[in-house]
């Protein structure tokens, strides 16, 4: 018995990690491609291709889902082709048997997909977008596209880049007052971060008083802000490239903050959720296997997995942004797809069983 589970759970595999490297190749083909319109200046064409490369591992953790669904159609289906699962059944292996053959690879896979979504893609990103950022020009004021925005109390805080170890280039900063009008803006060419403290260097304050206008400068100046090094790691990156920890972090200092974080929450509950996502789409997979898909052709398995995986994508997308406009939970949102998925599926599998 351990030799069929190894023989179904191989062809399985072999097949999901053949569909996962074709598409994250072209993934990171168009990424690319739409990546050299940003070549500019000093951030050129070799810089953009280490960008992309640097990101492949989000991009290989957020389709490995519907790598798993097409995956798995294939795998199975291959063997369904060749009468071989009619013949597993014929011998009296289960249905049940055949399903926990097809789920022992991919929790190898899931265990990797939740390295890779904690520890590698987080880091691979950081740096991607500190060297973007800093061959875009990350010393000037507002000079970096890829910039990143914040608020803490009456101040709003624009960072042109984030690097590794504590150190921001550009970091302009503008304060109002109770009327909510600007009391003053400043600009730092670098912030580091030393025992505990943010400090700017090279500074100009610009007060806006009632009839004129005061400009300081300063070599050195302290900055009371909350966010430390690992907080602002996150702000820089979007929420899907962040780890579940930096991920549940953020919320916490939003919540302190009063800042909204119904974004950040759906990037948590989508990561969480990933493993039981992926799970649900195979389980479905293997329904449509043992069902409607189980005597056609391999370019309709891979036809229908797309279709359902894009389905069940736009799904998500529509779901997401609605729990943040209509105000219901974010974890429905993610959940309720999976849960009708994996609902379809065993119903489907019970029929054939």
């Amino acid at each position: 018995m351990r030799k069929l589970d190894w023989y179904i759970g191989r062809s399985v595999f072999i097949s999901i990690v053949s569909v996962l490297g074709i598409i994250v190749g072209l993934a990171l083909l168009f990424a690319f491609i739409d990546e050299l319109g940003d070549v500019e200046g000093g951030y050129g064409a070799l810089d953009a291709l280490t960008f992309v490369l640097l990101t492949s591992p989000r991009r290989l953790y957020e389709v490995l889902p519907m790598s798993a669904l097409i995956g798995c159609l294939i795998g199975l289906g291959a063997l369904a082709s060749n009468s071989e699962l009619t013949i597993i059944r014929a011998a009296g292996v289960s249905l049940g048997r055949i399903v926990w053959a097809v789920m022992k690879p991919l929790l190898v896979l899931l265990l990797i997909g939740l390295v890779i979504g904690e520890y590698v893609a987080p880091r691979s990103e950081d740096v991607a977008q500190a060297r973007r950022s800093l061959a875009q020009g990350g010393g000037e004021a507002q000079s970096s596209k890829h910039g990143v925005w914040h608020r803490q109390g009456d101040e709003f805080i624009h960072i042109n880049s984030v690097q590794p170890g504590g150190v921001l280039l550009g970091v302009t900063r503008y304060r109002f007052g109770d009327d909510r009008q600007l009391d003053s803006a400043s600009f730092a060419r670098r912030a580091i971060y030393e025992n505990g403290t943010w400090q700017l260097l090279d500074v100009q304050t610009t007060a806006f008083l009632s009839d004129h206008t005061d400009v300081e400068r300063a070599d050195r100046q302290p900055w009371d802000v909350e966010l430390t090094p690992q907080l602002l790691g996150t702000v820089a990156q979007e929420p899907e490239a962040l780890s579940f920890t930096g991920l549940w972090r953020y919320i916490g200092y939003l919540d302190e903050q009063g800042l909204n974080n119904n974004r950040y929450r759906l990037a948590f509950w989508t990561k969480v959720l990933q493993p039981l996502v992926t799970v649900s789409l195979v389980l479905l997979a293997i329904s449509f296997v043992f069902g409607p898909l189980r005597s056609v052709t391999l370019g309709q398995r891979i036809f229908t997995g797309v279709v359902v995986g894009f389905v069940f994508r736009i799904a998500q997308d529509l779901l997401g942004p609605a729990s943040q406009v209509y105000g219901f939970s974010p974890l429905l949102a993610v959940a309720l797809p999976a849960a009708l998925c994996a609902l379809l599926g065993v119903l489907l599998l019970r029929r054939a069983g």
